[in-house]
């Protein structure tokens, strides 16, 4: 008997950077313009989504995870390993660092690191990204940051509408004004905050975490050519794979027409991210988000439309 696909009830956040766009073009019924981001695949204590329907309706994704192992494989996690969001930055994000499993281990209660990516799904024409630092040394990255050398600091580049972006902990990253990303990541909601344009919240700063940013700021950075790379001229009706790293692996579906695949892996995280169609009958469209779980079996996808897929 084939399983039954999950599907799950985003949950969005508000955010001092936000946008409308997630209710706009998305369909997501949360009022605001402030929205930062849609937390569509999830099973973290701030943000959790609750399946929509089926055998497991109004259960959180941590309950399914936790009580049906065979759901998901029987992974030796012992949390729900993945979480995807979309993000609309209406305004810049703060410049950011993330620590990896064993800093977040011992200095953040038991947590994962968070190692993460990016697929830009809208930006404007003349658009950028921030994605490393220019300091050479770890004595030179202090510096720089304790005088507020954010220019010499900062490395920027350019970035497009399909380009995908691997953020490995230790980068300094940070999502610009104008961009709207949809981002897969470890289950983790760990970020240090190394500079945040001196912006009030609540007529407040809010807080930065300088520190253990030097703490785990890699440096050198990654270089500008291996940060950033397009994915645009992929084949159609093809399941692609963009990144295969030891936390996911992460694919693109460019639907026109119809395409069968088998879902062979211990669980596939989908998201609908243009257009609308069909999963094995079942209509979806722009803006929902699924689970295929193990032993789903044979996938027919109908429609003209565009999905990002991921599992472990």
């Amino acid at each position: 008997m084939q399983r039954d696909i999950l599907f799950l009830e985003s949950v969005c956040t508000h955010n001092i950077w936000g946008g409308s766009r997630l209710r706009e073009e998305f369909g997501y019924p949360v009022e605001g313009n402030d929205l930062g981001e849609c937390w569509g695949i999830s099973a973290h204590p701030n943000g959790e989504c609750v399946v929509a329907g089926g055998e497991f309706a109004g259960m959180h994704l941590s309950e399914v995870w936790s009580r049906h192992p065979e759901l998901f494989g029987k992974l030796d996690y012992d949390r729900f390993p993945l979480l995807i969001k979309i993000i609309d930055a209406r305004d810049n994000l703060s410049i950011q660092v993330h620590p990896d499993d064993a800093y977040a281990m011992e200095h953040e209660n038991g947590s994962f690191g968070k190692t993460e990516c990016w697929y830009v799904l809208d930006c404007p024409e003349d658009a950028s990204i921030i994605i490393g630092h220019n300091a050479g040394t770890k004595e030179e990255l202090a510096d720089m940051i304790a005088n507020g050398k954010w220019n010499d600091f900062i490395r920027e580049l350019p970035v497009k509408k399909g380009d995908f972006m691997q953020i490995d902990p230790g980068t300094v990253h940070a999502i610009k004004g104008g961009l709207l990303i949809l981002e897969t990541q470890q289950n983790s909601d760990i970020t240090y905050r190394v500079y945040d344009y001196d912006r009030l919240s609540g007529g407040k700063p809010r807080e930065l975490h300088i520190e253990k940013s030097i703490d785990v700021i890699t440096v050198p950075a990654k270089s500008a050519e291996d940060s950033i790379k397009s994915v645009t001229d992929l084949p159609k009706n093809e399941l692609c794979k963009l990144y295969d790293c030891d936390y996911y692996k992460v694919f693109k579906l460019n639907l026109e027409g119809e395409v069968c695949f088998e879902q062979k892996y211990p669980f596939l995280n989908m998201s609908v991210i243009e257009g609308s169609g069909s999963i094995n009958g079942v209509t979806v469209k722009k803006g929902d988000h699924f689970i295929l779980p193990y032993g789903y079996g044979e996938v027919q996808a109908e429609g003209i439309m565009e999905l990002m897929a991921s599992t472990v």
